[in-house]
């Protein structure tokens, strides 16, 4: 007996999805837990996973194809067993031909339902299609080849006499110097996300150069204190999402979320924090942030980051954030304005550390600096509150200690 993928159904708000690509191939041994396709939807990239072993006897909907939720998507059965014939009876009624043969026009056809749809559209008759699928099943390959054939039939025979009467042609126009890359997928939905963010707040960045050559030292001291303990690892953003923790609790109007009804004020951090993906941008939150400590906070943080980029989160884990913290300082920048991740209220960027000379106790010295810079909404809170929890942020960088108090 056959076992039933189905479109899952991630979230309350979710009505169906995109099927983004297979990862194994119909006709391939399978087993539970076992990574099937990527699923794409208005707020998530994420992977389904196969309900039970077997073989992939039959894929039902091909990548590209949007399918509601609880509908089939493939079949898992035994080795051997093939996937369920699809008959005129079960959907589609077969084109009438009254000079056909009455073999040919009962002839059983397997096809998988996108050929079908596509045979529909190039107008190609299904039963004069030679399926290379599993057990000679029509692919959509198969279709465009057979409607080629057929496109090419006319042209052949009218060749000849079209000879005689042949007139010049111009040469083909060159190719356009540019390669076309739909947008769709993840790139449609962050385009859509940071236009309706743009549009829909009043966005104004603030900066501040802070002095962390104490927040350096501390990440060296505790790297040296855990040297002993394989894979240990403490970044500067693991500290910095600690001091942001800590800041908001001191400022709230910051940790907060606009909707119709009005200001929401969280009280606990979901700290979101964007994580840069190969084919986009995606912002994991750890809820209730402020009640870890460093350490558990880190493991966190890295948690959800490492899974974002695995395709393995839970439409909990990407929405319900209260604040967002956009790092690059990896890429080398000292600074820049980020898009605020709505609803939110503010999202912060951090820059680099770098060594610059400057005044330290009356002296001008070399010392490790670091921009921040913070994006807010003014339809929420004033340039006063915002900058006053900038400035709190720092004072914790420059002087770890009031992070700990």
């Amino acid at each position: 007996m056959a076992c039933e993928v189905v479109m899952p159904k991630w979230g309350l708000t979710m009505k169906s999805g995109k099927i983004a690509r297979w990862l194994v191939e119909e006709g391939a041994a399978v087993t539970a837990g076992m990574p099937l396709l990527e699923v794409e939807t208005d707020k998530i990239t994420n992977v389904v996973e196969a309900p039970c072993d077997g073989v992939l006897v039959e894929i039902v909907e091909e990548a590209g194809a949007t399918v509601p939720v609880m509908e089939v998507i493939a079949r898992i059965g035994e080795a051997g067993e093939a996937a369920a014939p699809r008959t005129a009876a079960q959907g589609e009624a077969a084109p009438a031909a009254a000079a056909a043969p009455a073999a040919a026009s009962a002839r059983e056809v397997r096809a998988m339902p996108a050929a079908r749809r596509l045979a529909r559209e190039l107008g190609v008759d299904l039963t004069l299609v030679t399926g290379t699928g599993r057990d000679g099943i029509v692919m959509e390959r198969d279709v465009r080849e057979q409607a080629g054939k057929a496109a090419q039939a006319p042209e052949q025979k009218a060749a000849p006499a079209a000879q005689p009467a042949a007139a010049p042609t111009d040469k083909a126009a060159p190719a356009e110097g540019y390669d076309l890359v739909p947008m769709e997928g993840m790139r449609k939905i962050i385009a859509d996300n940071m236009h309706a963010s743009l549009q829909n707040a009043a966005q104004l960045t603030v900066f501040v150069e802070c002095d962390v050559t104490d927040m350096v030292a501390m990440r060296e001291q505790a790297l040296a204190r855990h040297a002993g303990e394989e894979g240990y690892r403490l970044s500067y953003n693991d500290i910095i999402a600690y001091a942001v923790c800590r800041a908001l609790k001191l400022h709230p109007i910051m940790n907060s979320t606009l909707h119709e009804d009005g200001i929401h004020l969280h009280h606990h951090v979901n700290l979101g924090i964007a994580v840069s993906l190969d084919n986009g941008l995606i912002v994991p939150n750890v809820k209730d942030a402020d009640t870890y400590s460093l350490e558990e906070l880190k493991k966190r943080v890295r948690d959800v980051a490492g899974r974002a980029r695995k395709g393995g989160l839970s439409m909990d884990e990407i929405t319900g954030g209260s604040f967002t913290i956009s790092n690059v300082s990896m890429l080398g920048v000292d600074g820049f304005t980020p898009v605020l991740n709505p609803p939110e209220t503010a999202i912060l960027g951090v820059g680099r550390v770098q060594d610059k000379p400057a005044v330290h106790e009356g002296t001008i010295c070399v010392r490790k600096l670091m921009t921040l810079s913070l994006t807010f909404n003014h339809m929420v809170t004033d340039g006063g509150p915002a900058m006053n929890f900038l400035r709190c942020l720092a004072d914790m960088l420059e002087r770890p200690v009031l992070m700990l108090a």
